[in-house]
């Protein structure tokens, strides 16, 4: 696949997974790719957990399901229909979890760029992440972010430090194929936007 084929092909994963082994070569240069984004500063501010733990993927994998009932909870009959058809982790099915962390103190006191937007740090861990989507797919294998999970539980579930932030769960591993349209799509939660709804000439609002 060349590079736009990649962009398009790529897919939040759920249920795909096969479970099989990714081998160290493939998961090397996946991680390679992650390591290789851009980052303000120079600072290279994230670190990757890589979680094969059946006993801490289990415990995630209860919370998040704790969480999918709260956010279920709060929906109306309709949304929450279309819900309840929508897989949100794929936590145990996939080969492993890799866990991508922020770390504010990289590269500090003086980084590089960071001093007027102090979320630029936190953009560069989630370049980080796309790279590492990107990479996982030209290798055939699937990832799925899961959101569906309080930062303190994790941060004590893998002893990250309290200064580190937890930013993604990112369930990885070879797939049985990926779906030709998104998931949310598919189960009718919302359609993607057109290119020109979100385009603007100029100034917010200019639409030509």
């Amino acid at each position: 696949m060349n590079l736009y084929e990649v962009v398009h092909r790529r897919r939040d994963t759920r249920a795909e997974f096969t479970g099989a082994e990714i081998p160290s070569d493939v998961l090397r240069r996946v991680l390679t790719a992650a390591h290789a984004a851009p980052s303000v500063g120079l600072s290279q501010p994230w670190d990757f957990v890589l979680v094969r733990d059946e006993s801490i993927r289990r415990a995630f994998r209860d919370h998040v399901q704790a969480e999918r009932s709260v956010f279920s909870a709060q929906l109306d009959h309709e949304r929450a229909e279309v819900f309840s058809r929508i897989k949100v982790e794929g936590v145990m099915e996939s080969t492993l979890g890799i866990v991508v962390t922020y770390d504010p103190d990289r590269g500090s006191p003086a980084v590089l760029g960071r001093h007027a937007i102090a979320d630029a740090g936190l953009y560069s861990v989630c370049l980080a992440i796309q790279n590492l989507w990107l990479a996982a797919t030209e290798e055939g294998l699937g990832v799925g972010w899961v959101s569906f999970y309080r930062e303190d539980v994790l941060r004590r579930l893998l002893d990250i430090p309290t200064r580190v932030r937890p930013v993604a769960w990112l369930c990885v591993g070879p797939v049985r194929s990926l779906p030709d349209t998104p998931d949310l799509e598919r189960h009718g939660w919302r359609n993607r936007l057109p290119l020109d709804d979100v385009l603007h000439y100029d100034s917010f609002g200019r639409r030509n």
